[in-house]
């Protein structure tokens, strides 16, 4: 399995409030569903997808969707249940 380092600012920020012991719980909530959001925008990054052709409202375009079967998202309970909201968001 390959291991995916972040390296942003606002991860590492994200991150250092979360991990402090004197953040309430209501703020370590919401940055367990911030920090969720922003890795699995990079964890999928490399989800197959193919080109589908749409109807805008101005002409028929081709557009981006999800191959089959497409991602799925099964929280590990305990710790995955409380970054389920922030994945799913995305």
């Amino acid at each position: 399995m390959r291991t995916l380092v972040v390296d942003h600012p606002l991860v590492a920020h994200k991150l250092t409030v979360l991990r402090d012991k004197n953040t309430p719980s209501p703020v370590f909530r919401q940055l367990t569903e911030e920090l969720v959001t922003l890795l699995a925008y990079e964890a999928t990054r490399e989800v197959r997808t193919e080109p589908v052709t749409i109807e805008t409202p101005v002409s028929t375009t081709v557009g981006t969707a999800f191959t089959k079967p497409t991602p799925l998202v099964v929280p590990i309970l305990r710790a995955g249940l409380g970054m389920l909201e922030g994945m799913t968001k995305l």
